[in-house]
Formats: C-alpha cells, structure tokens, sequence
C-alpha cells in the first residue's frame, strides 16, 4: 500500500521495493490506482496498467503530468537502500522518484490554477508497439487532451527540450555454407559482418542544433546473431544497430540515411520511434522553463514520450528528478533532495506560487 501523506523521499523508496520490471508492473499499477482512489478531488480512471486521474475544476487550460511505473531489468538493486543522502535502487532516477512526485502533487494540490491530468503508465522501456501511452493515445484520447505537458523523466532537475528519435535496424551480411573442414568452399558471413563493424567504429554521429539546443546522435551495435552449427560455415550473420537521432530527421530521412551508411548490405527497420522538436518558443513551455527551469533548457538525449504528446498535439518537456545518466544502471541512485526540490517547484507552479 502506498501513503501519500508521506515524504516524498519515503515514497520513492516504496515505490522501487515494488518489482515492476516492463510487462509486470501490475503490483505498482494497483497500488497506485489504489492510493488514487482515495483522493475525493480526482476521477480516476485505468486501461490495463495505466492509470489515469484528473481534477475537474473547470479551469481554462489543463495540463498533463506523465510518468512510467515501468524499470529496466533488476540486477540485484531491489530492495532500495539509503547511503550518503542517496537512494539506491532499480528506477530510483529512472524514474520512480518522478512518479513519487507526481502522486505527492495529485493528492496534495488540491486547488491548482489549471485542471491537471495525472497519467502513470506501463511498457515504456520496450518496443514502441507495446508503449502504454500509445495504447492511452489509440483507445482513450480524450483522457491525455491537454494544453501543455510535462514528463517527469530524469533530468537532473533540469528542464530538457524535445527529444531524439530511436530506430533499431538489422543490417545483414550474407554468405554461403560449407563444411568448416572445406571453409573455402563457403563464404563466412560473420567474416563478413566485420565490415558492418568497420563502418560503425568509422562512424562520427552529429551533433546538431535544433532551436538552440544541442544534441548528440549516436549509432551503435546492440546485438550480433549468426551461425549455424560447430562444423558449419555460416551463411548468414546479422547485426542490430540502435540509432539515436536529432529532432531535424524524420523517421523517413533517418532510414534513408541507414540505408546510405550500410549500402550494400540487407537493412531491415525492426523498431522506430520518432522525436520531438524542442517547442520551447510555446508560450505554455516558456512559462514553465521560466518559473521551474529558471529560464534554462538543454537538449534531452534519449527518446521519451514527450514525442508521443506532440503527436497529439500537445506541446511537452521533461523535468524530473534523478540523474539520466545513471539510468539502467546497476548503482542507479537519486539523491534525495533532488526528490523533494522537484515536488516544491513543481507545486508552486501548479498552485501559481512559482
């Protein structure tokens, strides 16, 4: 059971001694769902994990504030534990400290100056298709309808503009078999799919300016697959390369630009997601980096779901407690303060005290 009269610090650790690795996070989901019900001033709603709460105020503009419950794989960091002012654990940055404070806010501010949506959701760490933020978007679009929102993705307690796109690509090289005792009666494609590696460590990604931010692209291999037997040679060996783009490509002219960069080889899209330019000139986000950010913005190098609201045309950032470069990481930590400064900022701008 969560306690949301509780420090938020203290419900950080809750939350992470709650397992919810992607595709599991049903515990959390009700837990939250639960402590939500519990709030006279929201309407909750929920579709498979997510679950959705809202002030209905009538107020001029609404704003949305969204979190996944979902975690990478544990490695050993669950339970939580506290050391030198920082909470270690599984998604203590990344980013159930952002949810922590996200239910602080919908059971706090009770009276805020815009109506708020409150969306926690599942199976964001994984492949777009099962992101369930797109499931909101397809089967509920009127519960994410906004005026301006905010992903409480780690951010160091910064406000980061935009978004970088993600496309996951096998590239394959292709051989022939043979026995291995007459090899050269074959062709080795994983001999072969040294060149692939080649031209990824010749590769210098960009690192562009989007509306006075900088990001920094990056193409890497996440996966390699070939062989047949022991006493095979392969024909065929494939290599999964991850690329991390700037908010100038599309989708389109990101896969033009693989196809470029591997002619000559088999290139199959397997996953993609696209980005999100900053929007930082919209007057709803310059408010916002105005009051929390004080006036400063970087860009956000990695992809999050800020991309999924500016599809729907609501202008997003992110802004959040915990450090993005520890994410995923075994000694992932939030220092606890931080936790708490973004439930303070975050509320005086949600009440107009900011």
């Amino acid at each position: 059971m969560l306690d949301l009269t509780s420090d938020v610090r203290d419900l950080t650790a809750r939350i992470v001694d709650i397992e919810s690795v992607s595709g599991a996070e049903r515990p959390l989901a009700d837990a939250v769902e639960q402590a939500l019900r519990g709030c006279p001033h929201l309407r909750v709603e929920r579709d498979g994990d997510a679950v959705v709460a809202r002030t209905e105020l009538g107020r001029e503009q609404r704003v949305v504030i969204a979190g996944h419950l979902d975690t990478v794989p544990i490695v050993g960091n669950v339970p939580s534990r506290v050391a030198d002012g920082r909470l270690y654990g599984c998604g203590t940055s990344d980013m159930k400290s952002g949810v922590a404070v996200q239910l602080r806010l919908a059971a706090t501010v009770t009276e805020p100056v815009h109506d708020v949506t409150f969306v926690f959701y599942d199976c964001e760490e994984i492949e777009a298709e099962r992101n369930g933020l797109r499931r909101l978007a397809a089967g509920h679009p009127e519960w994410l309808r906004g005026d301006f929102a905010v992903l409480m993705e780690p951010t160091g307690g910064q406000i980061e503009g935009g978004c970088q796109g993600t496309m996951r690509v096998e590239v394959t090289a292709r051989g022939a078999r043979a026995h291995s005792a007459r090899s050269w009666m074959g062709r080795n494609a994983i001999h072969d799919a040294g060149r692939i590696l080649d031209v990824l460590r010749a590769y210098v990604p960009r690192r562009p300016e989007v509306e006075g931010l900088e990001f920094h692209e990056g193409l890497n291999a996440v996966f390699v697959r070939g062989g047949v037997a022991g006493n095979v040679i392969p024909d065929e060996c494939v290599v999964t390369v991850n690329y991390r783009f700037a908010p100038d490509h599309t989708l389109e002219s990101a896969e033009a630009h693989l196809r470029e960069v591997f002619e000559g080889f088999d290139v199959r899209v397997t996953d993609a997601a696209a980005p999100a330019r900053p929007g930082l000139d919209h007057p709803a986000a310059a408010a916002f980096v105005a009051t929390v950010g004080g006036g400063r913005a970087r860009a956000k190098l990695g992809w999050t779901d800020v991309a999924r609201m500016s599809e729907l045309g609501v202008p997003a950032v992110n802004y959040g407690p915990g450090e993005p470069t520890l994410a995923h990481t075994e000694g992932e930590y939030v220092v606890l303060d931080e936790i708490a400064t973004a439930e303070r900022r975050m509320a005086a701008w949600l009440t107009g005290a900011a």
